[in-house]
């Protein structure tokens, strides 16, 4: 059985994590979530929250957090004693990624913010406190999550595979679940493990405040699309908050938008959710899609009101994607993060308090010179 590390940002080994305390950190968490402005999801928000959408994160497990409980489904615990819905998490990874999807805060602007903030999280423990699960464990989480008819699967984690593992992402597409992954975090890795590397699986990599390929992020021609993956605040266990550096954010900010767009959109298949996604996206780096960036940086709003043509369109000649340039953000304050470790299923991000994710989609994956859709405005 191999084990897929989780892709989380971690305190260095021995180092105690330094989240903000709950009394300030309820008050001042909204500021320090930069990626919000970012963004511009105060707009998408005004358009989709996420109402009728279930979320599924196989992970370490979600807390129950002030932040995010009244969107917190009973879930499962695949490894260990199996004792337990899901809705404990001695690790953070799982909680942390959990309310960058979902978190609804507590009103007049306080506590954190998720991308979907009526969304569904149906949390699934596959990777013990130490950040290690074992790829047939994750394959147990993702079959719980087809079970429970979960509309979106967000994978914070990367690593080696197994058949079981293989066969439950494709029994997900199948599904027509929208299932969502991280690249991996440098130097831990230096190629896109699994599932980001599926064909059929929506690849996330990561940038910083100012929309420029984030150093821990991998590269590769299987990334399909950035998100914001610096410095990313959010919930934690114990009503806490913690902050985290890595691709897991990344991958969560994305299952957010896809939450966004399922529910805007009820009957619209899995693989055109994510090519809703990727042809709104805002195109970075050399024209069209390249190793960093993938087809570009996530847009929220132009992927809620784009006119978009169904996958299969043809027009001539193709028009390269240009996406309204999100707003432009000051990073929040805080501690200088630690050093980034990747323990057990990789998570994608080294947290203050880890965090972690995984999901996947059914569509054509475009790369190399596929040119992009034409987006009618």
């Amino acid at each position: 059985m191999l084990s897929v590390p989780l892709l989380t940002q971690q305190t260095p080994a021995g180092a105690a994590p330094s989240p903000p305390s709950n009394s300030d950190g309820v008050s001042r968490i909204r500021s320090d979530q930069w990626h919000l402005r970012y963004l511009n999801v105060a707009d998408a928000q005004r358009l989709s929250r996420g109402e009728g959408v279930t979320v599924a994160v196989p992970d370490t497990g979600v807390d129950p957090h002030p932040d995010l409980r009244n969107n917190l489904l009973p879930g499962a615990k695949i490894i260990g004693d199996r004792i337990g819905d899901g809705r404990r998490d001695p690790n953070s990874h799982g909680t942390s990624m959990a309310g960058l999807i979902a978190a609804h805060g507590q009103g007049g602007g306080l506590g954190a913010l998720g991308i979907a903030p009526r969304a569904k999280i149906l949390p699934i423990v596959v990777a013990a406190a130490n950040n290690y699960g074992e790829a047939d464990d994750l394959a147990a989480g993702i079959e719980y999550a087809i079970s429970q008819q979960a509309d979106i699967i967000s994978i914070s984690s990367t690593g080696g595979s197994s058949q079981r593992l293989i066969r439950a992402v494709e029994s997900a597409i199948r599904a027509d679940i929208v299932v969502v992954a991280g690249v991996g975090n440098q130097p831990a890795t230096t190629s896109i493990g699994y599932p980001a590397s599926h064909p059929s699986v929506i690849a996330v990599a990561g940038v910083d405040d100012k929309g420029f390929h984030a150093a821990i992020s991998v590269m590769g021609p299987k990334i399909d699309i950035a998100a914001p993956a610096v410095q990313i605040y959010s919930t934690s266990f114990g009503a806490k908050y913690s902050k985290g550096t890595g691709t897991s954010s990344a991958t969560a900010i994305v299952a957010g938008a896809a939450a966004l767009v399922r529910s805007k959109y009820p009957d619209l298949p899995a693989s055109e959710v994510i090519h809703r996604l990727t042809a709104t996206a805002v195109d970075k780096g050399p024209s069209g899609r390249d190793d960093q960036y993938g087809y570009g940086v996530i847009d929220l709003v132009a992927a809620l009101t784009a006119d978009v043509p169904p996958l299969g369109f043809s027009s001539s000649p193709p028009a390269p994607t240009v996406a309204p340039t999100p707003a432009a953000a000051q990073p929040g304050a805080g501690s200088k993060d630690g050093d980034s470790t990747v323990r057990g299923l990789l998570t994608l991000g080294v947290l203050v308090v880890a965090g972690g994710v995984w999901a996947a989609v059914v569509r054509r994956r475009r790369h190399g010179d596929d040119p992009p859709p034409r987006i009618s405005r």
